[in-house]
């Protein structure tokens, strides 16, 4: 696809840019930056999917409920 013209250049085919529908060209570390990123919203995105899912199926409860259950002795005295 690339072809060498000397030791500082590539020519890249007009025809291979068109038909991928152009390129991007990222330094390695740029690249890995860019993926963990991108692999991190995938995983926030399934992590809300599944809260809206089960909120939807009405398995989830309001904060004041979760404290007084886990923290019966914090939250005895709290006033909202």
């Amino acid at each position: 696809m690339a072809y060498r013209n000397d030791k500082n250049s590539i020519t890249i085919p007009r025809e291979a840019v068109q038909t991928r529908g152009g390129l991007v060209i990222l330094g390695l570390e740029e690249y890995k930056r860019f993926l963990k990123s991108e692999i991190e919203k995938e995983y926030i995105d399934k992590i809300v999917g599944e809260g809206l899912s089960e909120e939807r199926k009405k398995k989830t409860e309001s904060l004041g409920a979760f404290l007084k259950r886990e923290f019966p002795e914090l939250y005895e005295n709290y006033r909202h």
